[in-house]
């Protein structure tokens, strides 16, 4: 039984947003580089976006360490360089480690494209630059990786021309998922009329869009978030309500017919969490049917129930402490296995600590283990 991860991550570059994108544009680009004390951080201009850190797999506690020296002003111990492993930014190494874990194939998301789309959303340009930046960088690493790899663009819905232009390069060079943020569009939600051309290229280029943990417009108004926070990128409030921003997305799509008009979109949450999928489905029916009977007619006219909806065209990744056993039997075969290998809050053995908390095993759930992520693939 093969076995498909469908939460990895391969780390960017110094200068892959100057290195892949048009010449013009470099003024434009992020970029990697050290302060005076040799610690490496994610640049855009002057501006510090977010902290170049290592990751050390399965072990939370070494970040916080290093992230308490860097605000004591502590000289770095080693150049990020020389603390960076092979194989959290080479393809081919990755690949590798992929044979030593037991693992078939992974989805690859960006690292530090995770850090920077809030921050720059004032900058289009910026933000069309870098994404497409990336992109090409994924049909490199598609190549390299051999059929194993299967990266994840970087996308916006902010420019329908320019997003028309990205998916047809991806689909020529056989990338089949793109990141997209679960918020508003420039004030606009993603089933607002002007979007279904978005939706419609999606399924016409044979690209699946996903939500991912990442730097997206906050779901709650922004007063919400603590100014004492040192984390700008993960504020504590975003962990806590971690699942939100998909919840709320997927419920208006759902209800506003996004899904009913475009039966052929598929759709994939990964880190976002899953243990409330259950009781969200229950909700959501349950909110779209009593404000059809208090109003004395459905919001949208649909076939189908708006979980009924969710079942057919969405896949939701499931860390292995949320018991996906149990959640199959509550909600259905909705659910994906993900290590978000190498992150610290990730599995340092990917399949044999996920196993380890869940009690199903690769060949009694095909599904869990790759068939839900070649959906979303369509392979």
């Amino acid at each position: 039984m093969p076995v498909i991860d469908s939460d990895t991550h391969l780390y960017e570059s110094r200068t892959l947003w100057s290195d892949y994108a048009d010449p013009a544009d470099r003024d434009k680009t992020l970029r990697i580089a050290d302060d005076d004390l040799g610690h490496a951080w994610l640049m855009f201009g002057d501006r510090r976006i977010g902290l170049a850190e290592v990751h050390h797999p399965g072990d939370v506690d070494k970040m916080g360490e290093y992230r308490s020296k860097v605000r004591a002003g502590e000289k770095a111990e080693a150049s990020y360089d020389d603390l960076l492993p092979r194989a959290f930014w080479d393809p081919t190494a990755r690949v590798a480690d992929l044979d030593r874990f037991g693992i078939d194939e992974t989805v690859v998301f960006p690292n530090y494209g995770l850090l920077w789309e809030r921050p720059i959303e004032h900058d289009l340009e910026a933000t069309k630059v870098n994404m497409a930046a990336w992109n090409r960088w994924t049909l490199d690493m598609a190549a390299e990786g051999k059929g194993r790899l299967h990266p994840v663009a970087h996308l916006s819905l902010r420019d329908l021309d320019w997003l028309e232009q990205q998916l047809t390069t991806l689909e020529a060079g056989g990338i089949r998922l793109a990141m997209i943020a679960p918020a508003l569009v420039d004030g606009k939600p993603l089933s607002h009329p002007d979007l279904d051309r978005a939706w419609d290229a999606f399924v016409r280029h044979g690209v699946t869009p996903v939500f991912h943990v990442s730097a997206f417009p906050h779901p709650f108004h922004d007063a919400w978030y603590e100014d004492d926070d040192p984390d700008d990128v993960a504020p504590v409030l975003s962990s806590v309500f971690l699942w939100t921003a998909p919840a709320l997305a997927l419920a208006d799509l759902a209800i506003h017919g996004v899904f009913a008009r475009h039966p052929d979109l598929r759709l994939g949450i990964m880190e976002l969490s899953a243990v409330w999928v259950p009781m969200y489905l229950l909700m959501l029916d349950g909110g779209f049917n009593f404000h059809e009977r208090f109003n004395g007619a459905p919001l949208t006219k649909m076939e189908l129930k708006p979980s009924e909806y969710v079942r057919r065209q969405v896949r939701v990744a499931a860390f292995g402490y949320e018991r996906p056993d149990h959640l199959i039997r509550q909600a259905g075969d909705l659910f994906m296995f993900c290590s978000d290998f190498p992150h610290a809050e990730g599995l340092a053995q990917p399949l044999d600590d996920y196993t380890r908390m869940c009690t199903l095993q690769p060949d009694a759930a095909p599904a869990l283990y790759s068939d839900n992520l070649a959906w979303l693939l369509r392979s």
